[in-house]
């Protein structure tokens, strides 16, 4: 990533102004932003910084299904006696993504992977995202993406050019064709299969017209049965791992009081690289039940030490990467207290300091099959998961507790 910012800051460097740029339908208007409803399907997205109410609504919905589905198989369900809640959250991180998806298979090896009622992602944790949810069968292809992935089936380099007259420095068309080959109709299938058990996968995006992280409801969009419902989900997924700037936008087609008008979604690690539900949303005065939430942050959580050349690209790029990395351990931060909040079992797990190989370029298969190798290793070994974040577990006690 430190490469690619540094590439990106070279050419604007370069670029003395903008002649020429892609065209776009208009922007939705401000005051509509929430009114515009991407193939008409009203639960399809919430706004994460918006009133909470949907998003209660689509969980009690989801609750109704889980107590019908649950019936169904004989069983007596009371809204005290529910079983366990299991919550997954994925980070972003990049080719990091291989840690997330070889703890996701190394934790399958032991049996103990639980099946979540919810699964949310964001950038790389977004493409993981949909594997986790569906749960073993899938880890197959999940392990394929993660330790066959090389540069070129991500992304085009474009040149320096584009940052005069194009909408990034990369064209990801590579990407959206692997997003196609896994995430095919068989897999929406299965999600809409679970939605309708009351099962959620939630995916964030940034709307960078409106500045406003979104959370699309996968499984909503799966069951609507709505023509270029497919595609939609293909265009989330590549949106949320489209870092502004280097890896091209997704415009999103959306239609309000018949015109037609176009959203310019971006990688939802623009807002937050990850979440594990909005905290004004406080889950302990919803429902009475255990709940136990699992974090896979795709980085390590130590300072990233590197000597910085005194060049104008340099410093810029190694602050844009302290940017990230600290917006990544805040996002840590706050998946803790929201957790402690609300009476949910917290359970993290990162790339640890005795990892130390060094990738030599972006989405090197050495390093990506080495650290899915660690992942599972961890999760194999049962070393995986802390019940604090890093800053937490290196602190004495206070005196009295």
């Amino acid at each position: 990533m430190r490469r690619l910012v540094t590439f990106l800051l070279l050419a604007v460097a370069l670029a003395a102004a903008a002649c020429s740029h892609p065209e776009r339908l208009p922007s939705v208007p401000r005051a509509d932003t929430a009114r515009a409803l991407p193939l008409g399907i009203p639960n399809a997205r919430f706004f994460a910084d918006a009133d909470v109410t949907p998003m209660i609504q689509e969980g009690m919905r989801s609750l109704n299904k889980e107590v019908a589905a649950l019936r169904a198989e004989g069983k007596n369900p009371t809204r005290a006696n529910l079983p366990t809640a299991y919550y997954l959250a994925v980070s972003g991180g990049g080719d990091n993504g291989a840690f997330g998806a070889g703890l996701l298979n190394g934790w399958s090896e032991t049996g103990t992977r639980p099946e979540f009622r919810m699964v949310t992602g964001v950038s790389t944790g977004a493409l993981i995202a949909p594997f986790a949810f569906l749960g073993p069968p899938y880890d197959a292809a999940l392990r394929e993406v993660y330790t066959t992935m090389t540069p070129d089936r991500v992304f085009r380099a474009r040149g320096l050019s584009a940052a005069l007259f194009n909408d990034a420095m990369a064209d990801t068309s590579p990407l959206a064709d692997v997003i196609a080959k896994y995430a095919d109709a068989q897999m929406f299938a299965a999600i809409a299969r679970e939605y309708n058990e009351g099962r959620l996968l939630l995916i964030g995006t940034t709307d960078l017209d409106a500045q406003r992280p979104v959370i699309w409801n996968i499984g909503a969009l799966a069951a609507s049965g709505k023509p270029g419902a497919l595609q939609l989900f293909h265009q989330i997924l590549r949106a949320s791992a489209a870092i502004p700037g280097l890896f091209q936008p997704v415009m999103i087609d959306v239609e309000l009081d018949g015109k037609k008008y176009q959203e310019m979604h971006v990688d939802g690690g623009t807002i937050a690289q990850l979440f594990l539900y909005p905290p004004s949303l406080e889950a302990n005065r919803l429902l009475k039940r255990k709940r136990v939430a699992y974090i896979i942050r795709n980085a390590r959580l130590d300072p990233d030490y590197a000597m910085a050349e005194r060049r104008t690209v340099n410093i810029a790029g190694r602050a844009i990467n302290t940017m990230l990395a600290a917006s990544g351990h805040n996002d840590v931060m706050r998946t803790y207290f929201v957790s402690q909040r609300d009476g949910v079992d917290y359970n993290l797990a990162y790339i640890g300091a005795d990892f130390t190989l060094e990738k030599k370029g972006e989405f090197e298969q050495a390093y990506m099959q080495a650290l899915y190798q660690y992942g599972f290793d961890q999760a194999k070994a049962g070393r995986e998961w802390h019940k604090l974040p890093p800053t937490f577990a290196q602190q004495p006690a206070s005196p009295g507790y």
